[in-house]
């Protein structure tokens, strides 16, 4: 988990994406795993 949200982060940063949409995308993925049960970590 922690490595997908530094990626975002990275494309975010050089860019590739906006940073608004990896804002949301980050939401998104928090979201799913915290509905799955697991702790996020970091």
């Amino acid at each position: 988990l922690r490595l997908a949200v530094k990626r975002i982060d990275q494309a975010a940063s050089k860019g590739l994406i906006h940073k608004n949409t990896a804002a949301r995308r980050k939401s998104r993925l928090m979201r799913r795993v915290s509905a799955a049960g697991a702790a996020p970590t970091g």
